[in-house]
Protein backbone atom coordinates (compact mmCIF):
# COMPACT_ATOMS: atom_id res chain seq x y z
CA UNK A 1 0.00 0.00 0.00
CA UNK A 2 2.72 2.51 0.94
CA UNK A 3 4.56 1.67 -2.30
CA UNK A 4 1.46 2.66 -4.25
CA UNK A 5 1.01 5.85 -2.21
CA UNK A 6 4.61 6.92 -2.82
CA UNK A 7 4.44 6.17 -6.54
CA UNK A 8 1.20 8.12 -6.91
CA UNK A 9 2.51 11.07 -4.86
CA UNK A 10 5.71 11.33 -6.89
CA UNK A 11 3.94 10.85 -10.23
CA UNK A 12 1.39 13.55 -9.48
CA UNK A 13 3.76 16.08 -7.93
CA UNK A 14 6.18 16.27 -10.86
CA UNK A 15 3.73 17.59 -13.47
CA UNK A 16 2.40 20.15 -10.97
CA UNK A 17 5.96 21.39 -10.44
CA UNK A 18 6.98 21.42 -14.07
CA UNK A 19 5.03 24.31 -15.51
CA UNK A 20 2.08 26.57 -14.91
CA UNK A 21 -0.87 24.21 -14.90
CA UNK A 22 -4.39 25.55 -14.77
CA UNK A 23 -5.59 25.38 -11.16
CA UNK A 24 -8.69 23.35 -10.42
CA UNK A 25 -9.93 19.80 -10.77
CA UNK A 26 -7.84 17.44 -12.86
CA UNK A 27 -8.39 13.85 -13.96
CA UNK A 28 -5.20 11.83 -13.90
CA UNK A 29 -4.74 8.35 -15.29
CA UNK A 30 -1.67 6.55 -13.94
CA UNK A 31 -0.53 3.39 -15.73
CA UNK A 32 2.23 1.28 -14.22
CA UNK A 33 3.42 -2.29 -14.44
CA UNK A 34 3.76 -2.31 -10.64
CA UNK A 35 0.10 -1.42 -10.26
CA UNK A 36 -1.07 -4.29 -12.45
CA UNK A 37 -0.22 -6.72 -9.66
CA UNK A 38 -1.72 -4.65 -6.85
CA UNK A 39 -4.44 -6.37 -4.86
CA UNK A 40 -7.83 -4.68 -4.68
CA UNK A 41 -7.64 -1.78 -2.22
CA UNK A 42 -9.73 -1.97 0.93
CA UNK A 43 -12.17 0.77 1.92
CA UNK A 44 -9.67 1.86 4.60
CA UNK A 45 -6.84 2.14 2.04
CA UNK A 46 -9.05 4.11 -0.34
CA UNK A 47 -9.98 6.45 2.53
CA UNK A 48 -6.29 6.94 3.40
CA UNK A 49 -5.55 7.90 -0.21
CA UNK A 50 -8.57 10.22 -0.27
CA UNK A 51 -7.19 12.02 2.82
CA UNK A 52 -4.02 12.64 0.78
CA UNK A 53 -6.17 14.27 -1.90
CA UNK A 54 -6.08 11.26 -4.22
CA UNK A 55 -9.71 10.42 -4.99
CA UNK A 56 -9.52 7.10 -6.79
CA UNK A 57 -12.42 6.37 -9.06
CA UNK A 58 -11.12 3.03 -10.27
CA UNK A 59 -8.13 0.72 -10.29
CA UNK A 60 -8.09 -1.72 -13.17
CA UNK A 61 -5.65 -3.33 -15.52
CA UNK A 62 -2.66 -1.47 -14.19
CA UNK A 63 -4.28 1.99 -14.36
CA UNK A 64 -5.58 4.29 -11.65
CA UNK A 65 -8.10 6.92 -12.69
CA UNK A 66 -8.41 9.64 -10.10
CA UNK A 67 -9.42 13.23 -9.53
CA UNK A 68 -6.81 15.63 -8.15
CA UNK A 69 -7.19 19.22 -6.95
CA UNK A 70 -4.38 21.56 -8.03
CA UNK A 71 -4.35 24.82 -6.06
CA UNK A 72 -3.28 28.17 -7.51
CA UNK A 73 -0.03 27.98 -5.50
CA UNK A 74 0.73 24.48 -6.78
CA UNK A 75 0.00 25.54 -10.37
CA UNK A 76 2.42 28.47 -10.12
CA UNK A 77 5.42 26.38 -9.00
CA UNK A 78 8.39 26.51 -11.29
CA UNK A 79 10.73 24.24 -9.35
CA UNK A 80 10.20 20.49 -8.96
CA UNK A 81 11.80 20.63 -5.51
CA UNK A 82 8.75 22.54 -4.27
CA UNK A 83 6.43 19.73 -5.32
CA UNK A 84 8.47 16.71 -4.25
CA UNK A 85 6.99 14.83 -1.29
CA UNK A 86 9.55 14.96 1.52
CA UNK A 87 8.72 11.44 2.69
CA UNK A 88 10.23 9.91 -0.45
CA UNK A 89 13.73 11.21 0.25
CA UNK A 90 14.02 12.00 -3.47
CA UNK A 91 15.77 15.04 -4.87
CA UNK A 92 15.32 16.31 -8.40
CA UNK A 93 18.54 16.89 -10.37
CA UNK A 94 19.32 17.78 -13.99
CA UNK A 95 16.05 19.63 -14.44
CA UNK A 96 15.52 20.96 -17.95
CA UNK A 97 12.65 22.61 -19.72
CA UNK A 98 12.53 23.15 -23.46
CA UNK A 99 9.29 24.58 -24.72
CA UNK A 100 6.49 22.34 -23.50
CA UNK A 101 8.80 19.46 -22.49
CA UNK A 102 10.17 19.13 -18.97
CA UNK A 103 12.64 16.46 -17.83
CA UNK A 104 14.08 15.71 -14.42
CA UNK A 105 16.24 12.98 -12.94
CA UNK A 106 15.47 11.78 -9.42
CA UNK A 107 18.01 10.61 -6.88
CA UNK A 108 16.35 8.92 -3.91
CA UNK A 109 18.23 8.16 -0.71
CA UNK A 110 15.47 8.19 1.87
CA UNK A 111 14.61 5.71 4.57
CA UNK A 112 11.87 4.08 2.50
CA UNK A 113 12.98 4.79 -1.06
CA UNK A 114 16.44 4.44 -2.63
CA UNK A 115 17.38 4.53 -6.28
CA UNK A 116 17.31 6.63 -9.41
CA UNK A 117 14.62 7.67 -11.79
CA UNK A 118 13.80 9.93 -14.68
CA UNK A 119 10.61 11.72 -15.58
CA UNK A 120 9.63 13.50 -18.79
CA UNK A 121 6.47 15.60 -19.00
CA UNK A 122 5.05 16.99 -22.23
CA UNK A 123 2.38 19.67 -21.89
CA UNK A 124 -0.36 20.66 -24.31
CA UNK A 125 -1.04 24.14 -22.99
CA UNK A 126 -2.11 24.47 -19.36
CA UNK A 127 -4.95 21.92 -19.59
CA UNK A 128 -3.28 18.59 -20.38
CA UNK A 129 -0.01 16.70 -20.10
CA UNK A 130 1.56 13.26 -20.40
CA UNK A 131 4.39 12.24 -18.08
CA UNK A 132 6.50 9.12 -18.56
CA UNK A 133 8.68 8.04 -15.65
CA UNK A 134 11.00 5.21 -14.76
CA UNK A 135 12.45 4.27 -11.40
CA UNK A 136 14.94 1.60 -10.40
CA UNK A 137 15.91 0.98 -6.80
CA UNK A 138 14.18 -0.16 -3.62
CA UNK A 139 11.00 0.84 -1.81
CA UNK A 140 10.63 -0.32 1.78
CA UNK A 141 13.51 -2.74 1.14
CA UNK A 142 11.80 -4.35 -1.87
CA UNK A 143 13.39 -4.08 -5.33
CA UNK A 144 11.55 -1.83 -7.77
CA UNK A 145 12.08 -1.50 -11.50
CA UNK A 146 9.04 0.35 -12.76
CA UNK A 147 7.90 2.48 -15.66
CA UNK A 148 4.80 4.59 -15.38
CA UNK A 149 2.76 6.96 -17.48
CA UNK A 150 0.51 9.68 -16.12
CA UNK A 151 -1.96 11.44 -18.41
CA UNK A 152 -3.68 14.48 -17.01
CA UNK A 153 -6.49 16.68 -18.22
CA UNK A 154 -8.10 19.68 -16.61
CA UNK A 155 -11.80 19.28 -15.82
CA UNK A 156 -13.07 22.35 -13.93
CA UNK A 157 -12.15 25.47 -11.96
CA UNK A 158 -13.90 24.17 -8.84
CA UNK A 159 -12.47 21.08 -7.14
CA UNK A 160 -15.76 20.36 -5.39
CA UNK A 161 -15.20 17.84 -2.60
CA UNK A 162 -11.71 16.84 -3.82
CA UNK A 163 -9.03 18.25 -1.52
CA UNK A 164 -5.59 19.43 -2.74
CA UNK A 165 -2.97 16.68 -2.88
CA UNK A 166 -0.85 16.18 0.22
CA UNK A 167 2.18 13.97 0.86
CA UNK A 168 1.49 10.57 2.44
CA UNK A 169 1.72 10.36 6.22
CA UNK A 170 4.34 8.05 7.68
Amino acid sequence: MKKLLLLVAVAISLPAAATNMKPGLWEMITESAAMQNMPKLSAQQLEQMKKMGVDIAQLQGGAIVNKVCITKEMAERTNATQGMPEQTGCKPVNQTQSGSTYTVDLVCDGKDMKGKGRSKAVFSGDRSFVTESEFKGTMHGMPVNDRSKVSGKWLANDCGSVKPIAPPQR
